[in-house]
């Protein structure tokens, strides 16, 4: 359902939203994200703030960012075919997210429809990557 109002979808499939602090970015994000992957979307946010309660969320980009206090650890985007989530300093978790990136220390989670969110394991990554640094952007 796409009307005068909602955002425009950009090419990749990725809601187009006005960049801004704190959770109100963030929710009109997953509330433009198409399809399956806005529940998606809906729970990882949810699993974050379970993690970490303290978390500094953002929109920049057009990409939710979640953060401390000396910069992010965590985001999503969203393609047409699946949720990338990116863990700025993913090759310091144990075990080591599936995709490597051209960023040196990111790695990706890719989910796409049907594979189902292992929790306990985001859950895990979250709680790694906030003791690690934090990336500024």
């Amino acid at each position: 359902m796409h009307d005068e109002t909602s955002p425009k979808l950009l090419s990749s499939g990725n809601p187009q939203i006005p960049k801004g602090e704190g959770d109100g970015p963030i929710q009109a994000w997953i509330a433009a994200v198409p399809g399956w992957k806005r529940d998606l979307g809906r729970r990882l946010d949810a699993i974050v703030e379970e993690v970490f309660p303290a978390v500094r969320k953002a929109v920049k980009w057009n990409t939710p960012l979640y953060g401390k206090e000396d910069g992010w650890f965590f985001a999503m985007y969203c393609y047409r075919n699946h949720l990338q989530l990116t863990f700025m300093q993913g090759a310091s978790l144990d075990p080591v997210p599936p995709v490597a990136s051209k960023v040196a220390g990111t790695r990706y989670v890719k989910i796409r429809e049907g594979d189902g969110l292992d929790e306990a394991q985001i859950a895990d990554w979250l709680r790694q990557a906030v003791q690690l640094p934090g990336v500024r952007m």
